[in-house]
């Protein structure tokens, strides 16, 4: 094979990973705080998942010979983040996290598990998640008050790149917010955070955690993860073998649990940088951009430690401020299809206001009440009353 085989997917898998870590890691490390995991557990799972990533997109991709790329899901962390208000040990969450596993190995296994998943209406499903990730699209207009000259020039520059590079725009804005918050606040990387290590951790199983994590996680990623990953995949040409793909991430998120890693996904935007003729002509070469960016998740889990330990040692608010900016376009996108349908309107409105509303009973979380409310509304307004003839 030419060595010009290998510049495309190599530029493609290099973009995708590197722009889609850069833009979301704070969403996910926001999430391993809210969760009180402590600093060499967020490392643990940080490590862990990148590594499980890489190898998967590496794996998957020569077997399938199609650019098959594995990652995580920024909507799913901003759920995580929610949960952390439950008040549930990080041991918890690690039990919810391998249900969660063990739910995508059997929609893997059983796809009519993954047809009832898909019968949700976009709009409630997408309501559901705008709802979830709304205090954090709102955490850097309420940073300003006490950062704003650390916020608002990263605000602008967002603005600004996503009219003329939206690639670009969370990913430059996020590592701007970071390096303004490294050069005005005193933070110190202690030397044992320099290196990445692993760290078992031991499950806890309540219904808590399942009916307010493992539940809200497994439908979240699924709807804003692997149905629009495969839908993306399909557009390109690529039917992804849904059967042992799934279940492989599936069981592979159970393994990565025991060291404190949560959902492996399908990538949604990964996947059509990586799918589409810039990657390569060919479309059977394409697979390379994928396993390419696979090889990169690996180099960067390198520095991990480095970035968890900042991270978790930065003021909270300019945490979730950097969350928010990594959740803008995805907030564009859930609140357009949230109001899509007049039919589904009213109940995707009453999720996301349930959702956003942060209310969590019985130790479970707004998720899991927003969607309850949405499809609960909409029954009622499919309920027939009366005889037919009325």
């Amino acid at each position: 094979m030419a060595l010009a085989d290998f510049k495309a997917p190599a530029l493609a898998g290099t973009v995708a990973t590197v722009t889609g870590l850069a833009a979301s890691s704070s969403v996910v490390l926001a999430a391993f705080k809210a969760l009180r995991a402590t600093t060499e557990q967020a490392t643990s799972g940080f490590v862990v998942m990148i590594s499980l990533y890489g190898l998967l997109s590496i794996i998957l991709s020569w077997k399938f010979k199609m650019p098959i790329s594995v990652v995580w899901s920024t909507p799913g962390a901003a759920l995580l983040v929610a949960a952390g208000g439950l008040g549930l040990s990080f041991a918890s969450a690690t039990g919810a996290f391998i249900v969660t596993g063990l739910l995508f190995a059997l929609t893997g296994l059983w796809p009519a598990l993954g047809r009832l998943v898909g019968s949700i209406p976009r709009p409630i499903a997408s309501a559901m998640l705008a709802g979830v990730i709304f205090p954090f699209c709102v955490a850097p207009f309420v940073s300003l008050k006490d950062y704003p000259l650390i916020i608002a020039p990263v605000l602008i520059v967002w603005l600004i790149l996503y009219k003329f590079a939206p690639l670009w725009a969370s990913p430059v804005a996020v590592g701007l917010l970071f390096t303004l918050i490294a050069i005005t606040t005193k933070i110190n990387v202690a030397e044992e955070h320099l290196l990445p290590t692993l760290q078992f951790v031991a499950p806890e199983f309540s219904w808590a955690a399942v009916i307010g994590i493992a539940i809200p996680l497994y439908l979240v990623t699924m709807a804003s993860q692997n149905v629009p990953g495969i839908a993306i995949m399909k557009s390109f040409g690529y039917e992804v073998p849904f059967r042992p793909v799934l279940s492989t991430i599936g069981f592979t998120t159970v393994f990565g649990a025991f060291f404190g890693g949560w959902a492996l996904n399908l990538a949604a935007i990964t996947a059509a940088i990586n799918a589409n003729e810039h990657a390569h002509k060919d479309p059977k070469k394409r697979w390379m951009a994928a396993a390419i960016g696979g090889v990169w998740f690996q180099v960067l889990a390198l520095f991990a430690g480095v970035t968890v330990a900042f991270v978790l040692d930065a003021p909270k608010v300019l945490v979730l401020a950097a969350a928010g900016v990594a959740l803008f376009a995805t907030m564009v996108s859930a609140l357009s299809t949230t109001v899509e349908s007049t039919e589904h309107r009213l109940p995707a409105v009453i999720t996301f206001l349930v959702g956003a509303s942060g209310v969590a009973l019985f130790s479970i979380g707004a998720a899991f009440w927003a969607l309850l409310a949405g499809l609960l509304v909409l029954g009622w307004l499919r309920l027939r009353v009366g005889s037919k003839s009325a």
